[in-house]
């Protein structure tokens, strides 16, 4: 299409003939002949360079730098020998680096290390012109922070001071980039990885280590069970033989009662006959106690007409003895 505009004697023709674009940086050009009728005609042509958002332009006439485009629609006179020499991104980038190093215990590792970093916006130029590979440079920061690190500590340390690992190679970087035009925003040490047999082995000392604890755990409960199972049958056989003492003082009680009050209400006995009858008394309740008993077994004892004053001689004789050597005490 073709538009014509008539201010005051000019003529003024702006057909688009074509455009095209650079491979190397995607801009694309426009190529727009401009021609006026004026008392001497003369012929005027311009490009236009798109910058995406977030970066900046580079132009170069003939090879040297002469000024900075920023976002958006630029002129550049191309047939005056500009042209744009590159695009430099101004969003924030990621370095993902894999050093691999010994510990000061001779463990092989492999250190991942993540840096985020920026283009300066006051130090374009020296970020495009300066360096010309920023990443590789970078890397091999990284490589001499952790490799001058790492080897001077164990492999546990290691896992511990990860932190102070990521703090050295932030600052080492910060103060190496900031003159070529990059700010370091972040430095993270990510993953350390041993060597896989060093990862089972530290693996199985861990087992151990929890095996131990838990057999020490397991132990020491097992001795609290004893204890208060020890402490219990000790209460229990305490409050047992309590009440065997209770049972026998109230027998005691029981059969001087009974004797006292069968001496007063029966004429002509005497305390030795009425042991005697309560003492046959309970021998036939033993007897029937055994008889009666479903775990009861065959059980010989003397039995006779003289058994019951056989062991009633026996218990007198008990008690003699045992009065007769509370005396001498």
């Amino acid at each position: 299409a073709t538009s014509t505009h008539s201010i005051a004697k000019l003529d003024i023709r702006l057909p688009i003939i074509h455009s095209f674009s650079l491979d190397s940086f995607s801009t694309r050009f426009f190529l727009l002949p401009f021609t006026a009728k004026l008392p001497r005609t003369f012929f005027i042509m311009f490009c236009c360079a798109s910058i995406p958002t977030s970066e900046v332009g580079m132009v170069q006439r003939f090879g040297r730098h002469v000024r900075i485009i920023n976002e958006g629609l630029n002129f550049v006179n191309c047939f005056c020998g500009e042209a744009v020499a590159g695009r430099l991104s101004l969003r924030l980038v990621q370095l993902d680096v894999s050093c691999g190093t010994k510990t000061k215990d001779n463990v092989f590792v492999e250190m991942r290390v993540s840096v985020q970093y920026q283009v300066l916006p006051a130090k374009v130029y020296d970020a495009f012109y300066r360096l010309a590979n920023p990443e590789q440079q970078m890397r091999a920061y990284i490589f001499d922070v952790v490799r001058s690190s790492v080897p001077s500590m164990p492999l546990d340390d290691v896992f511990e001071v990860k932190e102070e690992i990521a703090v050295q190679i932030k600052m080492q970087l910060a103060k190496s980039m900031e003159e070529f035009g990059f700010e370091i925003v972040q430095a993270l040490v990510t993953d350390i990885e041993p060597d896989e047999k060093v990862k089972r082995s530290m693996n199985e000392i861990n087992a151990a280590q929890r095996n131990r604890m838990a057999a020490q755990d397991k132990a020491e409960a097992d001795k609290i069970l004893v204890v208060k199972a020890a402490e219990a049958d000790a209460e229990s056989k305490y409050l047992s033989g309590v009440g065997i003492a209770r049972q026998r003082k109230a027998i005691v009680e029981g059969l001087r009662d009974s004797v006292v009050t069968f001496a007063e209400n029966v004429e002509g006995t005497s305390a030795k006959d009425v042991m005697d009858l309560v003492l046959v008394t309970q021998y036939f309740d033993t007897l029937k106690d055994l008889g009666a008993s479903s775990r009861a077994s065959t059980v010989f004892i003397p039995h006779g007409p003289g058994a019951v004053g056989d062991i009633t001689r026996e218990v007198r004789q008990g008690f003699m003895e045992g009065r007769a050597a509370h005396g001498k005490m």
